[in-house]
């Protein structure tokens, strides 16, 4: 099972990849000027609209949620792009050098999601959509705390964690919604 779910991992990451990269040839690197907490908002904007259209059951936009899941996938990707670049003041990076940076963030990523889906058993295909969406509110409601708090915790995870989580959920929600043959 755990193999199905990486390669699902792989195909969802892929085509988060996909719509970043199109963006990045398109805007550029203008994300850059974001500060972390502006980066939370945004994906918060876009996790409170997956949670308003499953609870209303109808939307009056036509972009679909799967988009939303895709855009805090990459957002997430680029908050932890923004902390391993906290030392690189430019606004501009070229997508060919940052690539590099995009795929590590992943791959870590996809690490992160290995070790836990081993100690939890895959837990989350039992999940419904609608938890998960609330899990992914839920932690960024606490990385939002972490950053009114200037990142200081007495015993919780930082903000790159909670990114990191994040992500892994979304690709769930992705999942289970129907994204990749699963």
């Amino acid at each position: 099972m755990i193999d199905k779910t990486i390669n699902a991992y792989k195909h969802v990451i892929g085509a988060c990849k996909e719509v970043f990269t199109k963006k990045t040839k398109d805007y550029g690197t203008a994300w850059r000027i974001l500060r972390l907490p502006s980066i939370t908002d945004q994906i918060f904007i876009k996790a409170q609209r997956i949670r308003s259209i499953q609870e209303k059951g109808e939307q009056k936009i036509p972009e679909d949620v799967t988009s939303e899941f895709v855009g805090i996938i990459n957002y997430c990707v680029i908050a932890i792009l923004q902390i391993n670049l906290a030392d690189d003041p430019r606004t501009e990076i070229t997508y060919e050098e940052l690539e590099p940076y995009y795929d590590n963030a992943v791959n870590e990523n996809l690490e992160l999601l290995q070790n836990k889906n081993h100690d939890y058993g895959e837990a989350w295909r039992d999940m419904r959509v609608s938890s998960i969406t609330d899990i992914i509110l839920m932690k960024l409601l606490r990385v939002k705390q972490i950053e009114d708090n200037a990142g200081i915790t007495l015993i919780s995870e930082g903000v790159k964690a909670n990114y990191q989580d994040i992500i892994n959920y979304a690709v769930f929600a992705l999942i289970k919604s129907g994204f990749t043959k699963d």
